[in-house]
């Protein structure tokens, strides 16, 4: 045997080599992917033998302060489908069909064995029975006729969801109980019902604009449902189940894995559900029959800056809300694009108590006085003559009291107001001054949000004393020029009312869990202190005397010490004040010597008359007394009221066809103030009147006149 020579040798130490290398090679590669990227690999091979589907959590309930439910999470079930599922099934049809047809040749066979034999012969082969052993499939065009008519949808819309390029798809959620019973019988291949929960809002609009509502993913949009959203969402479960090598679930219990939802907290509100019904029904009647473009009502308790009710029209249903509020709304929105459309939606969700600004008009009046209090510029012995034409600043046009045709002549500080005269606050503005007027109102919030727990809170305009003229601290101080949020008008009143604290509203009280355990309590946050008690004294006996005896008259309940203040401002169109176009308003405290609500009502663009003495006020005093004797307090009727009011209502006469000049006599004879609509002379016609002639109305009641 011969040798082998060296370059045979060679040879095989080389290969040995290479062996070497090539095993340490796979050992680095193998324990790569076992101890490196095992996890990785391990991941990626359980989601080629597993499905996960996620299962949503119940959303926390909305309650009111009373723990009445304003929106609840109900358990529906979802159709979904897994287009992979439905697609194989073709092939298994195929296998099944392939099968029966060998199951056919064997019993053929075994016919002839058992001729032969004379005798029952037993398979040693297991023939497979269709009707026992195979789960029946049906195409994906069968499963599309199915589902579209138990779910009354389009068979079309359907086939192209079973049989998309995806993972997994949603058919239709939130099905009855007899539809999820009908699909689960039929065992349809790629089609799942799975548990879920529905957002319910049992009271539909009842307020929509504080609640919000959700997407069709159960997120939180607008409302308290946006801005809480993180703690009524709470976190999801999962569904784990295994999966054959075409991808198709196992029909194993054993297999599955269920990780429970956790539930979402629940958030219990300020809002009072009674006093929030006075509210809505208050801006309801308001709305309608003034054939206004909005109409808003907040009510707030003073002490603790507490929500009660805050209401606004046009609302919607949160459980639909992109259907028109009402028939006039339905004929609006029918023909829009989808772009103008989605608009009108916008507007309709926007809540204008904390969204929208505006110009305050005379209810401005309030704090202008009791700054001027404050700071010594006034007290309420003060007195102001009005000629009605403001003098003593220099302007382009001419600034002139609201009756410059009647002017007020000389008045208290107190008289001022029930009068809502131009002209004396106007001198009380230029009294205060310029950087004293923005101090305060800087610490009353205005140009600031109040940071209540809602979207989009708008911060308003407002005036630096670096760029504010004499004209423009006179206008702001009878509420023009100057533009502010409702909510922010009634903070800012509410700290007249409470001693001097300027308070945050508070819409959201605490936070608990479904055993009714306190996770997060809200505080009661006071943010400064504006006024002293002495002013804030005062300036309930002045608002008292508005109502009593002043424009405000018409919001006077007998038994209750009512203060307020009427407003009307021209809208602002184009740059330019409109003649045609106002908002109308009156805010209210009661009772004004230990008051307990706030309330503030906004009419935007009333169609009739315009005066908030008129339309707002007595809407206002019927909300209080309804809310006043809902927390049982109790009214005081003094024998001296009880006379003052046997004789505090008149008969309006009927001024139609007088003279502006005879017409205004008549009325201030009987006890009656009177509106005109524009600039004119005392011997112009009367036209028109309102109230008509007849109506009984209390005395210091604004009669509207109309000219043309």
């Amino acid at each position: 045997m011969t040798k082998p020579n060296l370059n045979i040798k060679k040879r095989i130490i080389f290969l040995m080599f290479l062996f070497f290398i090539l095993s340490v090679a796979l050992v680095v590669r193998l324990g790569n992917i076992q101890i490196i990227e095992g996890e990785a690999y391990k991941k990626e091979a359980f989601s080629q033998w597993s499905r996960d589907i996620t299962i949503n959590a119940s959303r926390g309930t909305i309650y009111d302060s009373k723990g009445k439910k304003l929106a609840v999470s109900i358990k529906s079930d979802t159709v979904v489908c897994f287009p992979r599922d439905v697609m194989k099934s073709i092939k298994i049809i195929e296998v099944e069909e392939e099968t029966n047809q060998n199951s056919f040749i064997f019993d053929f066979l075994n016919m002839f064995r058992r001729v032969e034999t004379d005798t029952p012969q037993e398979s040693e082969t297991e023939i497979p029975n269709n009707e026992h052993n195979v789960i029946p499939n049906k195409t994906p065009d069968e499963i599309a006729d199915i589902l579209a008519g138990i779910l009354e949808m389009d068979r079309d819309e359907i086939y192209g969801m079973i049989t998309g390029d995806t993972d997994y798809v949603t058919i239709k959620r939130w099905i009855s109980v007899k539809q999820a019973e009908e699909i689960k019988a039929l065992s349809l291949s790629g089609i799942s019902v799975i548990e879920d929960n529905q957002r319910i809002y049992p009271y539909n609009n009842f307020a929509s604009h504080i609640l919000g509502f959700t997407n069709i993913d159960q997120a939180g949009m607008y409302g308290i449902e946006s801005t809480y959203n993180e703690y009524l969402t709470g976190e999801p479960g999962r569904r784990i189940v295994n999966t054959d090598g075409n991808g198709i679930e196992l029909p194993f219990e054993g297999f599955e894995q269920y990780y429970s939802p956790v539930d979402g907290l629940n958030v219990v509100l300020t809002i009072d559900e009674v006093i929030q019904h006075y509210a809505e029904t208050a801006v309801e009647k308001a709305y309608y029959e003034n054939n206004a473009k909005s109409a808003t009502m907040i009510i707030m308790n003073p002490n603790n800056g507490d929500i009660l009710a805050m209401a606004s029209k046009p609302s919607y249903d949160p459980n639909n809300p992109r259907l028109p509020f009402d028939d006039a709304m339905k004929s609006k929105w029918s023909g829009l694009s989808g772009q103008d459309l989605q608009k009108e939606w916008y507007d309709l969700w926007r809540n204008t108590s904390v969204n929208d600004i505006y110009e305050p008009g005379s209810t401005f009046k309030l704090l202008t006085a009791a700054i001027a209090l404050e700071e010594n510029k006034a007290s309420i012995n003060s007195t102001y003559y009005c000629d009605g034409f403001v003098d003593g600043i220099i302007s382009e046009t001419k600034i002139k009291c609201w009756r410059y045709y009647n002017p007020h002549g000389r008045q208290t500080l107190a008289e001022a107001l029930q009068n809502s005269c131009n002209d004396a606050l106007a001198d009380i503005g230029l009294a205060i001054g310029k950087e004293t007027f923005f101090k305060y109102i800087n610490a009353l919030g205005f140009g600031q949000r109040t940071n209540i727990e809602l979207n989009g809170e708008a911060f308003g305009l407002v005036n630096s004393p670096e760029i504010m003229r004499d004209v423009n601290l006179v206008t702001q101080a009878f509420g023009q020029g100057i533009s502010v949020t409702p909510i922010q008008l009634v903070t800012s009143v509410a700290s007249l009312s409470n001693g001097g604290n300027l308070i945050k509203p508070r819409l959201v009280k605490q936070l608990v869990d479904n055993g009714g355990n306190t996770v997060f309590e809200n505080p009661v946050e006071i943010v400064r202190k504006v006024f002293s008690e002495e002013t804030c004294k005062d300036m309930m006996e002045i608002m008292e005397s508005v109502v009593s005896q002043g424009a405000g008259i018409s919001a006077y309940i007998p038994g209750y010490s009512v203060g307020g203040k009427t407003g009307t401002a021209q809208k602002v169109v184009n740059g330019k004040y409109s003649e045609d176009l106002y908002v109308t308003s009156f805010i209210a405290t009661a009772p004004t010597f230990d008051p307990e609500i706030v309330v503030l009502l906004i009419i935007d663009e009333p169609k009739d008359s315009y005066y908030g003495s008129v339309v707002a006020a007595p809407v206002v005093g019927a909300v209080i007394e309804e809310t006043l004797k809902y927390m049982n307090v109790q009214p005081i009727s003094t024998e001296d009221e009880i006379i003052k009011l046997e004789k505090l209502y008149v008969s309006v006469p009927n001024v139609i066809g007088m003279t502006l000049k005879d017409a205004s006599y008549e009325l201030e004879r009987i006890g009656l103030k009177h509106n005109i609509t524009l600039d004119v002379e005392e011997d112009i016609i009367v036209k028109d009147q309102y109230p008509k002639e007849g109506t009984q109305v209390i005395k210091g009641s604004v009669i509207t006149i109309m000219l043309n």
